[in-house]
């Protein structure tokens, strides 16, 4: 059994992207700018933007973060989306999500000019890579592509298995895994409504697992030698840890992974390839714009 590292290919990742950055700014160019837009205190989001911040500095980029109180109203962030869409001077950026509750999520990533969509949620981005054609790819789906190439594993012909419909991980991730020039292998769709889902995951080289549901992988539902990749960020309480919680993978990791070709862990697998992905599409955000 391999663990899959994502923190050590993410800091490979970035130390490369930092590379390319002084080439461009030597040779006269301009300094890849990635913006966020925050909404409100919601304490995932706080982590996750203050990550993408340091990110940035690793990998030689401007960024600039927009705080707004939760309170804002719709028009106002809609005001800010176009604002920043019209800056020449930012590639790209993202509105964090969850939004509170009065804001339209949707009509907010509608808003956001594609070509500035490194989150890869835009509608036009959406079906652009349904088609296999050049596009922002969303983060999780684009790292897990990512590590899979990284670590050579063989996807072509394979059978995969994705736990989760989300139109942010299990929806792009099926048709990536499907299409020729990314995965190429054969790939099955599963969630809370499907029957014989063990029996489904059983008969897979490949399962991703990206349901939020604690543990839900168990050692019977994987073959040996399979590679499991784990989404799962739930966070579930801990008393011996100082913040009160853990995070929580979808697989039962200790009984899973013996059985493993390849594995993620959760903290480090898969997490750190997410932001890892948006300083390459901001990286590609810049380079289509200068």
């Amino acid at each position: 059994m391999q663990l899959i590292d994502g923190k050590a290919t993410a800091a490979a990742i970035k130390a490369e992207i930092a590379e390319e950055v002084k080439k461009i700014v030597a040779a006269g160019g301009k300094r890849p700018h990635l913006a966020a837009v925050l909404v409100g205190h919601d304490g995932g989001s706080e982590t996750y933007v203050k990550n993408k911040v340091i990110a940035c500095e690793q990998c030689g980029f401007e960024s600039t973060l927009i705080r707004y109180e939760d309170d804002i109203t719709e028009d106002e962030l809609l005001a800010c989306v176009d604002k920043l869409n019209k800056d020449d001077n930012i590639d790209g950026f993202i509105v964090q999500l969850p939004l509170p509750k009065h804001i339209d999520e949707q009509k907010i990533t509608e808003a956001i000019d594609y070509r500035k969509d490194v989150d890869g949620f835009h509608p036009i981005n959406v079906g652009r890579m349904a088609i296999g054609l050049p596009c922002f790819i969303s983060a999780t789906p684009l790292g897990i592509l990512t590590l899979l190439r990284h670590y050579n594993i063989e996807t072509s012909g394979k059978k995969c298995v994705i736990l989760g419909r989300s139109n942010i991980v299990g929806k792009p991730m099926a048709q990536l895994m499907m299409q020729k020039q990314y995965g190429d292998a054969t790939v099955t769709v599963c969630h809370s409504r499907s029957k014989d889902l063990k029996e489904e995951c059983r008969k897979a080289d490949i399962i991703i697992a990206a349901i939020g549901r604690p543990n839900f992988v168990t050692a019977d539902m994987v073959k040996d030698g399979a590679v499991v990749i784990d989404v799962g960020t739930t966070r579930v309480p801990d008393a011996t840890r100082k913040s009160g919680f853990r995070l929580n993978g979808d697989v039962k990791f200790d009984e899973v992974a013996p059985k493993c070709s390849y594995i993620t862990p959760v903290p480090g697998g898969v997490g750190p390839m997410t932001i890892c992905s948006l300083m390459m599409n901001t990286l590609k955000a810049g380079c289509d714009n200068s």
